[in-house]
This record gives structure tokens, sequence and C-alpha cells, in this order.
């Protein structure tokens, strides 16, 4: 489903929320409390602003008595297959974010990958799928990353480790291409990105990706992912811990000037073994 034809679904589905809600004469706050969200999330649903999700959907039909008709849309406009299910909670958080700070330990992350690159790491991860499956998910991810670009984009943090620069993803050329991609969100100032070095050793977050995201008027909340899975955390202890985390990883990074002149390196070297090929 094209971008602009989910945005329609989500807008049919908050229309109908807000006149079976008024029928049943509720407030937002009182439809909240009855499906355990708060009502400025009825808000966002209704105002097609936030993806509502299947059991909040689920929940609204038992307490409006609408037979299933919140499920049924969201399981036949809503969803959205482009992404892993313990993700697209993720990408819907990006887009109301303040502020989004990722630490990557292996692979760019996804809002700074290049279409090449994307296609890359789409391919070695599933080696036997269609064509069309690997575009579709390298246009999925494209689309995510125009966040960095829109007016009310978040204020955007990336702390690589020095592993993500090395292996020629995709080939030689077009690793250059994705560490120059970054090297120009920098120069921009879209992007604030450091690089923990190999000398720094032992890192605090000697894991999967970690991603902190904050927002206006909501806790901020953590996601962590390995290759096969990812948890978003809302707990505060444990958000807290994530937070001081990636503190310690900015303590252990090079500073942004000389986490640019380690990008630019490594894409020179990337670009020497392309030509010499």
């Amino acid at each position: 489903m094209a971008n602009g034809s989910r945005q329609a679904a989500r807008e049919f589905f908050g229309q109908e929320l807000k006149r079976r809600r008024e029928e049943a004469g509720l407030t937002q706050v009182e439809l909240g409390i009855r499906v355990f969200v708060s009502g400025g999330y009825i808000g966002q649903f209704e105002q097609a602003i936030r993806k509502p999700q299947l059991d909040v959907a689920q929940r609204i039909d038992d307490v409006l008595q609408s037979d299933g008709i919140f499920e049924r849309m969201w399981r036949s406009l809503i969803d959205d297959h482009r992404y892993a299910d313990y993700f697209a909670e993720v990408v819907e958080l990006e887009r109301l974010a303040t502020r989004v700070c990722q630490f990557a330990p292996s692979v760019i992350p996804g809002l700074l990958q290049t279409a090449a690159y994307a296609r890359s790491v789409t391919i070695a991860a599933n080696p036997f799928v269609t064509d069309e499956y690997v575009e579709e998910k390298v246009t999925a991810r494209l689309e995510r990353a125009q966040i960095l670009r829109d007016a009310t984009r978040p204020e955007y943090w990336a702390t690589l480790h020095e592993n993500t620069l090395r292996p020629p993803v995709g080939g030689s050329a077009a690793m250059a291409e994705q560490l120059d991609a970054i090297a120009a969100l920098m120069q921009q100032r879209v992007a604030w990105v450091t690089v923990v070095p190999y000398a720094a050793g032992a890192h605090a977050a000697m894991g999967g990706l970690l991603q902190l995201m904050e927002f206006d008027d909501a806790p901020p909340v953590a996601y962590t992912e390995t290759s096969f899975s990812g948890t978003l955390i809302d707990e505060p202890a444990v958000v807290k811990r994530a937070q001081r985390a990636y503190d310690l990883l900015r303590v252990a990074a090079l500073s942004p000037e000389a986490s640019l002149a380690l990008i630019r390196s490594a894409a020179e070297d990337h670009r020497r073994c392309a030509s010499s090929t």
C-alpha cells in the first residue's frame, strides 16, 4: 500500500472512531480510560497522527460495540507488512519524536542508509526472496529516513562503532557512497554523528542496536535490537539505564570533527579498493 493510501486509511479510521465515540456519548479521555490508553492517544488516532495498535483497536470494538469494524480496518487497511511486527511501532514513534539517538555496533542505521547499502543488507539477510520483496524493503527504509528532511524533523544523534565503517557492504564503491552520504548529512547539520573507534576497547553497549526517543508530551522510550528480534522499552528505570549507556558511548566516541575525518578516510579507503579492481 502506498504511503498516501496508508495515511488515507488512518484518516478514515480516525473519522469513524470519532463518529462512533461521540454517538456513544464518550469523551476522548473517557474512551481512553476504558481501553487503557490516554485521552491524548485517542485524539492522535482520531487526527490520524498515530497508528493504532491491534489490541487497542480490538478494545475499542469491545467498548463501542462496533462488531469488530476497527479490528477489520486495522487488518485490511492499516497493518504495514513492510516492517517486522516488533519494529512497526518504532517507526511510528520516530515520526513523533523530538530527539532520536542511536548506537549502531555493526550496521549503518536505517535512517542513514543509502539505497545500495539497504539493498545489500536486505539481500544478505534474505538471500532467497524476490526482487520485489527487496525493493519494497529498500523503499520503506528510504521513506522512513525522510523524517530527517521534514520541517519538523527530530534532533538526530548517531553513534557508530568503527565496525560499521570498514566492511565493503554492497561492494567498495557502494560503501564509499554510503560513507559520503553520512558525511554530507553531518556537514548539512541534519545529523550529529560520532564514531567509537577500535582503540576505545570495551564499551557500554556491547550488544545490538540501541535507540532512544524523546517526545514533547510523553515519557522517553528505548528500543534494543539484535539480529532476529527487537524490544521497545518504556519502563522508566530501564530507559534510564539505557540513557546512561548511551551517555557512556558518547564519552568513548571521537569528537565530531575527528569522527568526520575517520568517516572520510574510510570512504577513501573503499574508493581506492573500488578503483583497483
